[in-house]
């Protein structure tokens, strides 16, 4: 059943004004969603300063009408999806939680890519029983591990796709030419690589997303620190629109295509707040343009 004690009006649901996209052309998601990596301790590693805090952050979440939840087996590793099962399960329905594999992490703030087919089975059964779930609607493939080959890697996602463990397969940092790889082995319905208004590395891989109707999920979506920065372009233009370079940054990724998904994240309600109510900000052609110029300027 539902968990009813989520369910607001939805004049209370800012995030709804964000838009929605199909995943896979089945999982119907508003598009500012949350990035639940910052709900650990330093370092992505163990637990949160505050796990109560960290539990009324979700909550809070599905209450602003966030539906796309995205985490990973690494962040913590184990705690952020224990959290999150914590905070929501049962979960309301249309919830969409998304998690990765393919990393193993040694310590904090320390990642090793890991895409052994043993790894990833393990991996998946792991996020299962924490996320206590059936299925997972979209697994990510965290990262192609360089030592073992893409058809191994992603013929592991196939064979648990087929099991009925997972329904969806997206990938994470890649490349044009890894993505069309892939999908000459299994289907592939979203990308998440790093992207934002002052980082457009990424900006090739975008464009890709759109012409094959893929969800776009950019990580690193305020650029840690270089948008809010008080001397930055965006910051100044924010000003102008009596909004935080936050919300302005949130504001143009969700205008820049249709596709784009971004999943900020967060550790505090008060800051959560401030990021979905980016999504009443909207940006018209021209405003996009002097972004777009400064941003690059920067």
């Amino acid at each position: 059943m539902p968990n009813h004690k989520f369910a607001v009006q939805r004049s209370q649901s800012p995030a709804k004004k964000s838009g929605e996209f199909l995943i896979g052309n089945d999982l119907r998601v508003t598009r500012l969603g949350f990035g639940a990596m910052r709900i650990t301790g330093d370092g992505i590693w163990g637990e949160p300063p505050d796990r109560a805090e960290a539990v009324r952050v979700l909550r809070r979440a599905v209450e602003l009408g966030v539906n796309f939840i995205d985490t990973a087996d690494s962040y913590g590793p184990g705690v952020s999806e224990e959290i999150i099962a914590e905070a929501l399960h049962p979960y309301p329905t249309g919830l969409v939680i998304a998690t990765k594999g393919g990393y193993v992490r040694p310590g904090p703030n320390r990642w090793l890519e890991n895409g052994r087919s043993d790894h990833l089975r393990s991996a998946c059964e792991g996020s299962l029983r924490r996320l206590r779930l059936d299925r997972i609607d979209l697994y990510q493939l965290h990262r192609i591990d360089p030592t073992v080959p893409p058809e191994d890697q992603l013929g592991t996602l196939r064979d648990l796709q087929a099991q009925g463990k997972i329904k969806h397969i997206g990938l994470s940092e890649v490349s044009v030419r890894q993505i069309q790889h892939a999908l000459t082995i299994v289907p592939i319905v979203s990308v998440q690589n790093r992207y934002s208004i002052t980082d457009r590395g990424s900006e090739d891989v975008l464009e890709y997303c759109e012409k094959q109707r893929m969800g776009f999920i950019p990580w690193f979506p305020l650029a840690a620190g270089r948008v809010p920065g008080s001397e930055s372009p965006v910051s100044r233009i924010a000003a102008q629109w009596k909004a935080t370079p936050s919300q302005l940054a949130l504001a143009w990724l969700l205008a820049r295509s249709p596709v784009v998904l971004p999943i900020p994240g967060t550790s505090r309600v008060e800051h959560l707040e401030e990021n979905v109510a980016a999504a009443e900000l909207k940006i018209d052609a021209s405003k996009m343009q002097e972004l777009d110029g400064m941003a690059r300027a920067s």
